[in-house]
């Protein structure tokens, strides 16, 4: 087919996410974002090289571009860098464009928010990277959740993740759910009875 994309080349010495984000966060994104961004179920498996394999288990693939609820032509798992109407992609080309996303909004989430990095910092670093991969990286570092992360404000931080609710100036059911889905992995360990034996039932209690 013409609009057929080529695959991204793997390259000697790349960073996978795994290796930025650890293997704890990077493989709650990589099932997180299938889920949230085109409503598919993976399988994700980290190597100790860092390397990712996702599986797909269930659910329709968006191999051929579409337009977002705002018009923004899109892939895969809500993947717009690039993206031209009309192109067809695979699924291998899918797994790794959104590895290669994913690494770059954390690289930038980074930036702005070192003290995400810090032990034990898992989930909120999680819940924070979500919301850029929705919003954009510089809105992410602009927001009052960033400099609440910033200040060591965690509790804060995670409870502003709700204010990131709409889109096209209205406030939109579908960001509400998922902006609290994201605030209760953010919570996770920093509020008792929050915990990560618990997440999984916390999560579906707001889908």
């Amino acid at each position: 087919m013409p609009n057929d994309v080529k695959a991204p080349r793997k390259t000697p010495g790349r960073k996978t996410l795994a290796s930025i984000v650890g293997a704890l966060c990077a493989s709650l994104l990589l099932v997180a974002m299938p889920r949230e961004e085109s409503g598919r179920e993976v399988q994700v498996a980290i190597a100790p090289s860092g390397d990712a394999t996702i599986t797909h288990v269930r659910g329709v693939q968006y191999l051929k571009t579409y337009l977002d609820i705002v018009g923004v032509a899109t892939a895969c798992d809500g993947i717009t860098r690039r993206v031209k109407p009309g192109q067809v992609y695979t699924e291998v080309q899918c797994a790794q464009m959104l590895e290669g996303e994913l690494v770059q909004h954390a690289l930038e989430v980074q930036i702005c928010a070192p003290e995400l990095w810090g032990a034990g910092r898992d989930y909120q670093r999680f819940a924070a990277i979500s919301l850029a991969y929705n919003v954009g990286a510089p809105r992410f570092c602009g927001s009052t959740a960033a400099k609440h992360f910033r200040a060591g404000q965690w509790v804060a931080g995670c409870d502003a993740l709700r204010m990131w609710n709409k889109a096209g100036g209205r406030v939109i059911g579908g960001l509400v759910r998922r902006r609290e889905r994201e605030r209760q992995a953010c919570l996770t360990g920093l509020v008792a009875g929050l915990t990560p034996a618990n997440l999984a039932a916390r999560i579906a209690e707001v889908r």
